[in-house]
């Protein structure tokens, strides 16, 4: 694909694409008409590892709020006119209590969408894996006390967390969840799951992310899936259903900000 049609697409996804949440609302229809149960991430963990899924349907819905949080509470929205549940990963730049609060009483799950790796790389402007690597026990400590300080503002528990990808990740070819690798660090904050890992992803009949304009679905269609697969896990991100002019821009130009100062 040319530059210039990358270009374009980036602008038309971010600036111009109509609201796809009619499209989200007819997924949550189809889904439930094709006998899935909506389920958690942590409510679906537990019955994979006591052998509870007894051969039903799944539908797990993972969004990871990177940004736009009034599309996200859209969501939220609609997955209440359904009576379904759904997981919500939040960053830091996108907390609020109010919202988090109002999703777990719900039913619906509150996640962490974990960075800390990178975000250490970029206040310290460290260029290189083996240099982050040597600093992961300090990067591991800020992790527990942010996930700590997060419970302790929600008043409840956080039980499964989602590495988010930063472009700092990708240039020094090093994942948040090197974090989560630790086993001890998991006991003690209390973590079930990280979002990726083995024995969840494997689990699934079929894992289905969105995509920015004009792929939308990869690896396949959702609407292809849904029916043809009997565990089926989508990630989505507001970005991608909503155009939210100023969160946009903001995000955009925070991004190349990030890399001047990295």
């Amino acid at each position: 694909m040319g530059k210039l049609k990358v270009i374009y697409n980036r602008i038309y996804n971010d600036f111009l694409m109509p609201s796809r949440l009619k499209e989200y609302e007819k997924i949550i229809k189809k889904s439930i008409e094709s006998g899935y149960e909506h389920i958690t991430f942590k409510d679906y963990y537990k019955k994979l590892v006591n052998n509870q899924l007894d051969n039903k349907r799944y539908f797990l819905n993972r969004h990871d709020i990177d940004t736009d949080l009034r599309t996200a509470k859209k969501f939220f929205e609609i997955e209440k006119k359904y009576g379904v549940k759904a997981t919500y990963y939040f960053r830091l730049s996108t907390l609020d209590f109010k919202f988090m609060k109002e999703i777990n009483s719900y039913g619906s799950e509150v996640g962490y969408h974990f960075e800390e790796i990178a975000q250490y790389c970029k206040d310290n402007h460290i260029k290189s894996a083996t240099e982050a690597m040597l600093n992961i026990d300090k990067i591991k400590e800020i992790f527990i006390k942010n996930i700590q300080n997060l419970e302790k503002k929600l008043g409840f528990k956080i039980e499964t967390v989602a590495s988010h990808g930063d472009f700092v990740n990708r240039k020094l070819g090093i994942i948040n969840n090197e974090i989560t690798n630790d086993k001890e660090l998991r006991k003690k904050v209390g973590i079930l799951i990280e979002s990726y890992d083995k024995k969840l992803m494997d689990s699934f009949d079929i894992y289905i992310s969105d995509k920015q304009y004009p792929i939308f679905y990869t690896p396949i269609n959702i609407f292809d899936a849904i029916g043809k697969y009997n565990i089926i896990c989508m990630l989505t991100h507001p970005r991608q259903w909503e155009v939210n002019v100023f969160v946009n821009i903001s995000d955009n130009l925070k991004r190349i900000w990030e890399g001047i100062k990295w």
